[in-house]
């Protein structure tokens, strides 16, 4: 898990998602995403997939592991939220909406789920249709919390090559999408704080 350094007094994004194979796809897209948030000038808590691991989730059950409650306090807190999920079989992963179901314990908070958070959306798929599929459902997820999805979503063709033999995003048009994904989620945390 990875919390910024950051000073205080800037929107803080919370960004999960990802697998649990390590510096997948879809945890060097988030990774970007939120170092460009970081240059724009927000803080950011990142849970990537290993950091998602977590028991399923029953609304009955009162008990929270560790990892559960830091995960749902970091969402407390955010004042906006990029979610990435791998396309798997066209569909986000059982992992990543595993961790989204946790917003659950939210719902008696004064800002109900995420009610109107900005919410930024990544999928990467090995294929243009699973990649798209996905990015949809994120939206609709997103919806669905009471959160604004960003005009902006991105969807990463795996299939392409876009990263370089580091790891490094490569691609200026995928770099572009992830940056003005950043620029907009703290666009509408600052327009957020501002009406408040």
């Amino acid at each position: 898990m990875t919390v910024s350094t950051t000073t205080g007094g800037a929107p803080l994004v919370v960004g999960l998602g990802g697998t649990l194979r390590a510096n997948s796809s879809t945890e060097r897209a988030l990774r970007y995403c939120l170092e460009s948030v970081e240059r724009q000038g927000g803080r950011t808590r990142f849970f990537s997939g290993p950091d998602l691991d977590l028991p399923m989730y029953a609304p009955h059950e009162l008990e929270r592991t560790p990892g559960a409650l830091e995960l749902v306090k970091a969402l407390r807190d955010a004042d906006a939220v990029v979610v990435g999920s791998p396309g798997y079989h066209g569909a986000i992963s059982g992992l990543v909406k595993n961790a989204l179901d946790y917003i659950e314990d939210l719902r008696e908070d004064p800002r109900v789920y995420l009610d109107n958070t900005p919410w930024g959306c990544i999928s990467c798929a090995y294929g243009w249709q699973a990649a798209v599929g996905t990015l949809g459902q994120l939206r609709s997820i997103g919806h669905a919390l009471r959160a604004w999805p960003t005009p902006l979503g991105v969807a990463i063709n795996s299939a392409d090559k876009i990263w370089d033999a580091d790891g490094t995003l490569t691609d200026a048009a995928v770099c572009n999408q992830l940056d003005m994904l950043a620029s907009q989620v703290l666009t509408f945390a600052r327009a957020a704080w501002e009406t408040a």
